[in-house]
């Protein structure tokens, strides 16, 4: 028998997975990495490879996986529209399918499994905050679908697994986070803007940048997903898991452009199909549950995403 905690993570060498890969590790939990590297690198894991108690393995989650572990993580998907929309189709497998085949192992091993939701399964809200009882506002057929839904059903097949076989889950619904590793390329407001700053172009606002979105640090995020994991009172969710502060797109655009002293000037474009013009988590659940605020004030986080992506610039290492 093993003494160590087996902890799965799919999509463990992304953003998100590579910062709860040294979590875990920190915790003394042996943590196997699976990812199909599609948007993801090997350079976000590589200063884990040392460990004895880490393992790499190069999988697609759309097919069957057969190990033993005591608790899984899936994370694998695309999250940014420009990865997602590249291949919609496999997007919407990568959700549905990943999740039926994660869950199935689970059932197997009868291991605990967090399936990471995200906020857009509440689409462009009428409502706001957004309340974890709110059933969302989606298109259902617009570009943003195969993940907006592919999210929604994966959640469905969660709860359906519990109901019937009585699995144990967790659910949660990621807001927009952001810190060192997410991809430079990956369209995402923070990760754009940055990246344009540093190199003096243009920054890009879709629509007059009164939209509004909340940004949590990766480090905060983290740390909800794994209290919310070891938590045995039998919640599973689902939980919004997220920064409550409100920003204006153009508000974190001046930000950048300051913290960065870049020349760039501010370009509008047309907003793109169906995007959201509020995104804020009503956190209260996480509050009461785990006592958790976020920690990290956004000029904090942004200071320590720039250096990153100034590193990045510095060694030619972005493409």
């Amino acid at each position: 028998m093993h003494l160590r905690k087996r902890v799965l993570v799919t999509g463990g060498a992304g953003f998100l997975g590579s910062h709860l890969c040294e979590r875990l590790l920190a915790k003394g939990y042996e943590v196997l990495c699976v990812d199909n590297f599609f948007t993801s690198s090997r350079s976000n894991i590589e200063h884990l490879l040392p460990n004895p108690r880490f393992e790499i393995i190069r999988h697609d989650i759309t097919f069957p996986l057969y190990l033993e572990v005591d608790e899984i993580y899936n994370l694998a998907c695309p999250a940014s529209p420009i990865h997602y929309q590249f291949d919609p189709v496999q997007t919407t497998k990568t959700c549905i399918h990943g999740a039926i085949n994660m869950l199935g192992l689970a059932k197997r091993v009868k291991a605990k499994i967090f399936q990471a939701s995200t906020s857009e399964v509440y689409g462009d809200p009428t409502i706001h905050p957004q309340t974890e009882d709110y059933w969302g506002h989606v298109n259902p057929i617009g570009l943003r679908s195969c993940y907006d839904e592919g999210k929604r059903c994966a959640e469905s097949l969660f709860f359906s697994y519990q109901r019937q076989h009585g699995l144990d889950i967790r659910v949660g619904r990621l807001f927009n986070t952001y810190g060192p590793r997410m991809h430079p390329n990956d369209g995402r407001v923070v990760s754009n803007f940055i990246m344009q700053a540093l190199q003096n172009r243009p920054i890009t606002i879709y629509g007059d940048g009164s939209q509004t979105r909340s940004f949590c640090y990766v480090d905060d995020l983290i740390k909800l997903m794994v209290l919310f994991m070891e938590d045995e009172s039998g919640f599973c969710g689902p939980l919004n898991m997220g920064n409550p502060r409100e920003f204006t797109i153009l508000d974190l655009a001046q930000q950048v452009v300051k913290m960065t002293e870049s020349s760039s000037e501010i370009s509008f474009k047309q907003l793109p199909t169906d995007d959201p013009k509020q995104r804020k988590p009503d956190i209260a659940i996480a509050r009461e549950r785990y006592g958790w605020e976020p920690q990290f004030r956004l000029h904090e986080g942004l200071a320590q995403t720039i250096s990153y992506f100034r590193k990045l610039l510095e060694n030619d290492d972005y493409q």
